[in-house]
């Protein structure tokens, strides 16, 4: 298996429209891509990276990322298992980031954040993360929730189990988690599947303050 550059000087058509569609949402470029251009461009970057076996370093991951489009799953009108969503860009109004720390970055220990913000409200799940390498392959649980109102924790509380359940987590098989498997990581923005089989952008936060702050 070969890591890839995170960025490549002749870049695939997939990516291309992906890295519009990114720049788009940031209010960077005009045009932005139709939901099934973008759908297609990620199951073609899904298919390379299988193909080509790539894998992305864990480091790759850290930090936080902001939902910018997804697809989801409905039930299949055909056999009645599921299938893709149509896809759609995640309105502005409702901040959904997701945040990745490690913990021991040679295991690939680490912790999950997941949060969505409306107006003054946060909801925000936490838990433990464990990253197979050589799968793109990133597991978690969320273990405690917490509510925040005007910037103030109004309420925090540990769920399925909480201590002895983070405890257990990294003894528990891959196959009874949650997991979301990574097939594009660049310094931009990042591309997986989640266990449900929806497909999911999300875009790195604080790229546009650092360029700015390098210029």
């Amino acid at each position: 298996m070969r890591s890839p550059e995170l960025t490549s000087p002749s870049s695939p058509d997939f990516t291309t429209v992906l890295e519009q569609a990114v720049s788009a949402y940031r209010g960077e470029a005009r045009d932005r891509p139709a939901a099934p251009t973008v759908v297609n461009a990620l199951l073609q970057a899904e298919k390379a990276a299988k193909q080509q076996k790539l894998t992305y370093p864990f480091t790759s991951l850290l930090g936080q990322w902001r939902l910018c489009f997804t697809t989801g799953t409905r039930k299949s009108k055909n056999r009645g298992g599921i299938e893709l969503g149509r896809g759609f860009y995640v309105p502005k109004f409702g901040a959904a980031h997701i945040c990745f720390t490690a913990t021991d970055i040679v295991a690939g220990n680490g912790e999950i954040g997941n949060q969505v913000q409306l107006g003054s409200l946060l909801l925000k799940f936490t838990g433990p993360a464990r990253y197979l390498g050589k799968k793109n392959l990133l597991a978690f649980d969320f273990t405690q929730m917490q509510i925040s109102l005007f910037g103030r924790v109004v309420y925090k509380q540990q769920i399925r189990g909480g201590k002895s359940q983070t405890e257990d987590f990294y003894n528990q098989s891959i196959a009874k988690l949650p997991f979301f498997a990574f097939f594009l990581m660049t310094e931009d923005f990042i591309a997986a599947r989640g266990r449900g089989g929806g497909l999911a952008i999300w875009i790195k936060e604080g790229r546009r303050q650092e360029a700015g702050s390098r210029s």
